[in-house]
């Protein structure tokens, strides 16, 4: 992933320092559960933690020769422990330790996100309760709807946020898993408490039938989760732009001292991070086609899976953390025009009361269909001329026995909405 979206604490989970120590850390781990249940000599696991090391420069220059990434790991620690290494990877196979160190990358990245999902959360509470009785007009297909509040808007970003890190629990779960079943998954020549000794150590479950590899079913889920995730973020940002637009103009991002908007026109404030969200929350979708395609493989074991995820698993984490991080930026900076909410409530001259309109007249007997036809007469006067909804109403030669003069302020209010907003607060809490 290029440095432009890349968070420090991210990338360093997929450096090969990171991922080499893992595989260490592995190696030894299996070392003890051996010299526990006998099978190695008293005190060589712990002669080799304090002389087992590695260089990232000399494994590679190992592996070039070699053509083996775990084979020149285990040649180069070797050469720092001494003659007790051939206790080192006893019974195992590379897969072992390749997907067992996959996994755990996996869960620190994801756990990172998960993190940063719960800030996106309480970043969204917030503006969600400050805003929750702030009027906004609410818009389908585009269009003026009904008036809604910003605050309930934002509620319904936050509850599906709160979706997605169960989701992401959820899928976090399937991936905590390791194995240690040596070639083609049988123990054949590796004690099954050994691998129980190290799950229980890392806290994670051990794969019931590896087939010398973790099924990629597990992992197909984790990059459907980041998938899922990343378009719930560009919703937002799509929101956010939408709302940014000059004719609209009811919120727009932070704009720093010295930011500049066009090279061309120096009036221009762009909504250039949800824009940009909109672009990653793309990349991340485009990488679960392969994590799917990774399912399959042939018989017990092959390394089609392996390019793949060498690129995916950075990228999609990666680029993942850095949107979630990105989006609580724009939360937080986001700046909200109420007057201009309130401008934008009263473009229609009052049509957005045009179903509690009908809504009277169905209540006082008059037929759905034949309310429908009256609200809408006097709606589409609204949109062609120049009269607000209300006066079109008090002119309708059909309404008038309905005294609707002294009954029209009931009719253009908010009372049901505020009440409601509070019900639906109280399902979130």
């Amino acid at each position: 992933m290029i440095p432009r979206y890349s968070r420090k604490i991210l990338k360093e989970i997929w450096e090969d320092n990171n991922k080499f120590q893992i595989w260490l850390d592995l190696e030894i781990l299996a070392c003890e559960a051996m010299e526990k249940l006998g099978q190695i000599p008293k005190g060589t696991s712990n002669r080799i933690k304090k002389k087992a090391k590695f260089k990232v420069k000399e494994i590679e220059k190992i592996e070039e020769k070699t053509k083996h990434d775990v084979i020149a790991f285990l040649t180069n620690v070797a050469k720092y422990v001494g003659a007790e290494s051939r206790y080192i990877h006893k019974g195992l196979t590379s897969s072992d330790i390749l997907d067992t160190s996959f996994s755990i990358q996996l869960n620190q990245s994801s756990n990172i996100i998960l993190g940063g999902l719960e800030k996106l959360s309480k970043s969204l509470l917030r503006i969600a309760k400050k805003h929750k009785y702030t009027l906004c007009i609410g818009r389908s297909h585009g269009i003026h709807a009904e008036t809604t509040t910003f605050g309930l808007k934002i509620l319904g970003y936050l509850v599906e946020n709160n979706r997605n890190i169960n989701r992401l629990k959820n899928s976090i779960k399937q991936i905590q898993t390791i194995q240690m079943s040596g070639p083609v998954g049988t123990y054949s020549n590796i004690d099954t408490r050994v691998e129980q000794m190290i799950a229980k150590k890392l806290k994670f479950s051990i794969e019931p039938v590896s087939t010398q590899i973790i099924p990629r079913d597990r992992h197909a889920d984790l990059f459907c989760s980041f998938a899922i995730i990343a378009s719930s973020l560009e919703r937002l940002s799509t929101e956010i732009r939408h709302l940014q637009r000059t004719e609209v103009l009811e919120v727009e991002e932070g704009f720093g001292k010295g930011q500049k908007g066009s090279s061309a026109m120096p009036h221009k404030k762009n909504p250039i991070l949800s824009e940009n969200l909109t672009g990653l929350a793309r990349v991340v979708r485009s990488l679960t086609i392969p994590a799917l395609e990774n399912i399959t493989s042939w018989h017990e074991r092959d390394i089609s899976h392996s390019s793949v995820e060498r690129i995916n698993a950075p990228n999609a984490t990666i680029t993942l953390d850095f949107a979630v991080q990105r989006m609580i930026t724009v939360l937080d900076n986001l700046i909200i025009h109420k007057k201009n909410m309130v401008k934008n409530l009263n473009l229609l001259k009052g049509l957005p009361y045009s179903q509690n309109v009908l809504i009277f007249l169905i209540d006082n007997k008059v037929l759905r269909e034949d309310a429908y036809k009256i609200v809408q007469d006097c709606a589409l006067k609204t949109w062609e001329g120049n009269l607000s909804f209300k006066d079109n109403l008090l002119s309708h030669p059909s309404l008038a026995k309905f005294k609707i003069s002294s009954k029209i302020d009931n009719i253009f209010n908010n009372k049901n909405l505020f009440t409601n907003v509070d019900k639906i607060f109280k399902r979130v809490s």
